[in-house]
């Protein structure tokens, strides 16, 4: 069961292809519009503090992170931080990547449920795979089903975080080129086509965590229905 070839087949690989495929994707996306200038020449601070002036959102922090693609919106805090390469830059990937945040930010403001629903399953995205893998290797090991189903679900749990949160990151994805068109921040085809291509790459990261999420719960699945079967 330790070194078991489904598993290497079932979710290693594909996970590692899907995975590799997605960094790829992004970075490369990244590095090519970090390069290009935006027409209005504002860096990702500046992107943020036009969208908070003329976007209609509500100011909020705006903090300077640490590490390369690190930005994220932390709604506990209220707090945007953007990572250097971002927040100092003023190129078409920066001014897109800094207004994905704020998509976040006007998520959060108008109450989206689906940003809700993702709050709430944070606790099973951070404890599930743990608890779940402790449940579901020995109660196989135990010949005990019950546990291992237990710990299935709490993996399940785990997996729809990533389900949830895909479509939450794809509307962040369509707030941000809303509010660049509507502050003026979008003013040439080549600013168009540069945002959407990094927003673009960006999401199918998620694409691929949710497809990592379920080959792992249906190997998991696999093992507790086929071992019960057996």
């Amino acid at each position: 069961m330790f070194f078991d070839p489904m598993y290497v087949f079932v979710v290693l690989l594909p996970t590692l292809i899907i995975s590799g495929l997605a960094q790829a994707w992004v970075r490369g996306a990244y590095q090519k519009w970090s390069n290009i200038p935006n027409s209005q020449r504002v860096t990702g601070q500046q992107t943020a503090q036009i969208l908070m002036r003329k976007g209609g959102i509500q100011p909020v922090g705006l903090e300077l992170g640490r590490g390369e693609l690190s930005d994220h919106y932390d709604p506990r805090a209220g707090v945007v931080r953007l990572s250097p390469g971002v927040a100092q830059t003023p190129s078409v990937a920066a001014m897109a990547i800094a207004a994905h945040e704020f998509g976040h930010v006007q998520q959060d403001q108008h109450n989206s449920p689906l940003m809700a629903l993702r709050s709430m399953l944070i606790p099973s995205a951070t404890l599930g795979p743990q608890l779940g893998i402790g449940l579901i290797i020995p109660g196989l090991v135990l010949n005990f089903t019950g546990l291992a189903v237990v710990g299935l679900v709490l993996f399940a749990g785990a997996a729809l975080f990533t389900i949830v949160t895909l479509p939450v990151e794809l509307d962040a994805s369509r707030r941000a080129l809303k509010l660049l068109r509507e502050t003026g921040l979008i003013a040439s085809p080549q600013d168009a086509e540069g945002a959407q291509a990094v927003l673009r790459a960006a999401a199918f990261t998620y694409v691929a965590a949710v497809a990592t999420s379920l080959l792992t719960l249906l190997y998991y699945a696999m093992l507790v229905f086929g071992r019960n079967r057996d």
